[in-house]
């Protein structure tokens, strides 16, 4: 005989909270013999009772304040899809773990900001905090970490964790469109917000990096130990600079064991095509793991979307539904280190640099010499022709309009390459800002 149904009381219904209704009643029975027990929503929390969701809501309990539905003796488990890092979101995932309840969460800053505070409370009351749907939607990536790679020591986790990102840099690599017109693009299609600020400066991707570091290497997700640059300074050109170099250009989210710490850092990055992570497209997502052990694991799939999320959610229900509870992030919260911000000037890799280079003599030694003094050696040099800008009126006469220039280098500091563009610029043989992009080995 089957056991009692998991009642579940559920609170957002958003896209994604609609989808879980949805693929609970499509997959009733085989979801209840995998887990040993039907997945049964009781009671539902929304802003707006009347709104059509495309799902039948009449045989559940309403409940205007989630926080209430959190401590309704009626459900064994809460799962939030509210959003956000503060009330109510956070208030009523406290009332469910303090009343005993399970939770599962899809919402990411809420964990990167409180995340070890609610895993105490979830420990402490015996229950499960779990939030495989809070980075790369359905990547089954926060089990991977915590759970499938227990018996390794992880070295490297890194990954595309914005869609909307990865949308726009393919465009804009495939089709050669500008930054501007791909994000125009992209939010008339609803890959990005009307405000798409969080996604395309790259503060989604730190937030989600800060969780999976802290499963990763058993630091307290902090966002703010996280350097951040979002995708607004690339062109075109350096979209094809990097495909003639042998490279495509990925927003990656990287955290790295180093000897000065766990350095976590979000940016542009340049990747080789052939690479698991450089076949990545669209909207697409992928994480990627070095472990001493099981080596290199890639993982790719949806990381947002309605049915996507409902996936992860359900797989963290059928978890607590089969009476499986693990350590949120993998250890004790009160084992889990606080982590620095280590500045970039430490980070030690490859480099792409784009100068814009006047066309006169001794520019290109002055470049040379300055990038010697701080040691930086170069894979490889790219000239492009140069253009003419013409004088205004009817005077013919032209002059030669600034050479892009192109170097690799091999890897160095960051501070190096820092001081040695500032001394390039400050000896006035380029126009413009140096474009900077780093290069992650895969």
């Amino acid at each position: 005989m089957m056991a009692s149904p998991l009642k579940v009381g559920l609170a957002g219904l958003g896209t994604v909270g609609a989808s879980v209704l949805r693929l609970i009643d499509r997959h009733r029975e085989p979801l209840a013999a995998r887990c040993g027990r039907p997945l049964e929503v009781v009671a539902v929390s929304a802003r707006d009772r009347h709104k059509d969701r495309g799902v039948d809501l009449s045989r559940l309990r309403w409940f205007d304040d989630p926080r209430q539905l959190a401590v309704d003796p009626e459900i064994d488990v809460f799962v939030e899809l509210i959003g956000g890092a503060g009330d109510p979101a956070k208030a009523a995932v406290e009332a469910a773990l303090a009343a005993g309840k399970s939770v599962v969460t899809a919402n990411k800053a809420l964990l990167a900001a409180h995340g070890v505070a609610l895993a105490e409370r979830a420990e402490r009351a015996g229950v499960a905090l779990n939030f495989e749907a809070a980075a790369a939607g359905a990547i089954p990536i926060v089990k991977t970490l915590r759970e499938s790679l227990a018996g390794n020591e992880v070295s490297r986790v890194y990954g595309i964790l914005n869609g909307t990102c990865n949308y726009i840099l393919t465009r804009m690599e495939r089709e050669g469109l500008s930054f501007a017109e791909c994000l125009k693009d992209a939010q008339r299609l609803g890959y990005a917000e009307a405000d798409p600020s969080f996604d395309i400066e790259g503060h989604d991707t730190a937030q989600k990096l800060a969780i999976l570091a802290s499963l990763a290497f058993g630091i307290a997700p902090d966002p703010d130990a996280v350097y951040v640059e979002g995708i607004a300074s690339i062109t075109p050109e350096d979209l094809q600079a990097a495909d003639q170099l042998g490279y495509r250009v990925k927003l990656l989210g990287v955290a790295l064991k180093t000897a000065a710490g766990i350095e976590q850092r979000v940016h542009p990055t340049m990747v080789p095509k052939e690479s698991a992570i450089a076949q990545v497209m669209g909207v697409t997502n992928a994480v990627a793991i070095d472990a001493d052990a099981a080596h290199e694991i890639t993982l790719a799939g949806p990381g947002a979307g309605g049915a996507a999320t409902a996936s992860a959610v359900l797989s963290d229900l059928a978890d607590i539904a089969r009476g499986e509870r693990a350590l949120p992030f993998g250890v004790s919260a009160k084992r889990l280190k606080r982590s620095e911000k280590l500045p970039m000037q430490r980070h030690e890799g490859g480099y792409y640099i784009r100068l814009m280079a006047l066309d006169r003599p001794g520019t290109a030694a002055t470049i040379a010499r300055h990038l010697a003094d701080e040691h930086i050696s170069l894979e490889s040099i790219v000239q492009r022709r140069p253009g003419t800008a013409t004088h205004g009126g009817d005077d013919p006469a032209s002059v030669a309009a600034p050479v892009p220039v192109i170097l690799i280098t091999y890897a160095t500091t960051e501070d190096a390459v820092r001081r040695a563009l500032a001394a390039v610029q400050a000896a006035g043989v380029v126009a413009g800002t140096p474009q900077v992009i780093r290069i992650e080995k895969t």
